[in-house]
């Protein structure tokens, strides 16, 4: 765990952020405008792409919408599409806590990769999909040496063609480290509830696919 947060066990075990490589400057700052989309543009989007990459975080965890998204997953892999899951080692609020979620939902083990697996292949992907997770993907931590988070593992999900982050709000991550992912270009928000949305979502794709 200390490794996936490349802290020491010290401050793990107290709280707080900073890791064993932020600097002792200030940290970057931003600029650039978040842009919103909805449900129906993202599951035009989805059923357009031929591969999908979805990243699970804490806010998934929370809401409880593994089972809606899971019936997402079956209808776009049943339409033909590459659909994987890339895990965080301490995503959520514990080490396997979202894979424990996914296995409950009967999401297959073998869509289900950790981010030594995936981080490569974001560049390779045309959708990400990003489900209440925020810090375990904050590109700061390998652009800002002066951010809390620097040096940290993060999921390199701004490479991918687009990305679609899902969130109850604007609001930063548990390290309080504002997400310039939220700012690039191939971003745009979707925000509400977890559950909600991806039931939404999976009646969505469930209704473009024909099924």
């Amino acid at each position: 765990m200390c490794d996936a947060m490349n802290r020491d066990i010290l401050s793990v075990i107290l709280g707080g952020y900073g890791t064993k490589s932020s600097g002792k400057g200030e940290a970057m700052k931003f600029e650039g405008e978040v842009t919103q989309t909805n449900v129906d543009d993202t599951c035009k989007l989805l059923m357009e792409s031929e591969s999908c990459i979805i990243v699970p975080g804490y806010g998934l965890a929370v809401a409880k919408g593994q089972y809606p998204l899971k019936d997402m997953v079956d209808t776009l892999r049943s339409a033909g599409k590459k659909v994987r899951f890339g895990i965080h080692p301490v995503a959520g609020r514990m080490p396997g806590q979202l894979n424990v979620l996914l296995a409950e939902a009967g999401v297959p083990y073998d869509i289900v990769e950790e981010l030594e697996e995936i981080n490569d292949d974001f560049g390779e992907t045309d959708v990400c999909l990003v489900i209440g997770a925020n810090d375990t993907i904050n590109s700061a931590a390998e652009d800002d040496p002066n951010s809390e988070i620097a040096g940290m593992p993060v999921l390199r999900v701004w490479n991918s063609k687009q990305v679609i982050v899902m969130k109850r709000s604007l609001a930063a991550g548990y390290a309080g480290v504002e997400n310039p992912v939220f700012l690039k270009d191939n971003t745009d928000m979707l925000l509400g509830d977890a559950k909600d949305t991806c039931e939404k979502l999976a009646a969505g794709v469930k209704a473009l696919s024909g099924k």
